[in-house]
């Protein structure tokens, strides 16, 4: 995927996604307020903020889930404001969600494999168990191996604890070799005593994709970002390295104080 190059301080830096005074309302409520937003090659991004905030609608607004009311979205500094979801995932934006939407009745490398013969064109042979395409089961395994799901790979999404089911889901969205992933709230519902493997397969993503995570749990996100940007009732309220939003005094007053982990 192209991106938009700039320099900032000598350095070359590509900017993958843009948001140019991105608005939404619904009604007479405005649920994103003239955001410009800039995610990087190979970004490793948080959005946090208060529930009500306004980051999944934001993130909707990015996917082409929503559109805005005003404002542009950018990608590699092409304006993909008008297309659609579809499009934008084979333009290179993936996505997973809170709840995850697996094919529980196959197998989880049946689930990767249709992402990735979507991709590549070969849906209409994978109609036939596992498929024809013996390079789209080869991809898909090594995506397994990867995030380290290769033994569970005849077994059922429903056999697997939730924790596992969410790395199928990032081994989907990972398949459809994407340059910007959006990951919304990848450790919701997991037991904490499995939290690390979402971590830890986090840590292992390809260092290009620039990643943009929302997550409540402080956690994962102190862990994983080198950027945070908050957001309350709308609008862009903070943003900065994460020991300089841990350490800034409104952003406690309006967020981690009172919400802590919620």
């Amino acid at each position: 995927m192209a991106a938009l190059r700039r320099q900032t301080g000598g350095v070359v830096t590509e900017t993958r996604l843009e948001t140019q005074a991105l608005s939404r309302d619904f009604g007479a409520l405005r649920a994103v307020q003239k955001i410009d937003f800039k995610l990087d090659a190979g970004a490793r991004h948080a959005l946090i903020g208060p529930n009500g905030a306004g980051k999944t609608t934001f993130v909707n607004l990015l996917t082409g889930v929503l559109t805005p009311t005003q404002g542009r979205v950018l990608l590699g500094g092409r304006d993909i404001t008008a297309k659609a979801q579809a499009e934008r995932v084979k333009l290179g934006i993936a996505r997973t969600f809170q709840i995850n939407r697996l094919f529980r009745g196959l197998s989880v490398l049946e689930n990767v494999c249709i992402a990735v013969a979507e991709r590549v064109g070969a849906a209409a042979s994978m109609f036939y168990p596992a498929g024809r395409r013996t390079d789209v089961i080869a991809e898909s395994m090594h995506l397994l191996e990867t995030l380290r799901l290769e033994d569970q790979a005849r077994h059922r999404v429903s056999e697997l604890p939730y924790g596992r089911q969410r790395l199928v889901e990032l081994a989907i969205a990972i398949g459809l070799k994407p340059g910007v992933l959006l990951l919304d709230e990848p450790a919701a519902g997991v037991p904490s005593a499995e939290s690390h493997i979402i971590l830890d397969a986090l840590e292992r993503l390809p260092e290009h994709i620039a990643v943009l995570i929302i997550e409540h749990d402080m956690d994962v996100v102190f862990r994983f970002a080198r950027r945070v940007t908050v957001m309350v009732s709308g609008a862009i309220f903070a943003e900065g390295t994460p020991k300089e939003i841990e350490a800034n005094p409104e952003v406690r007053a309006v967020y981690l104080g009172q919400a802590g982990h919620g």
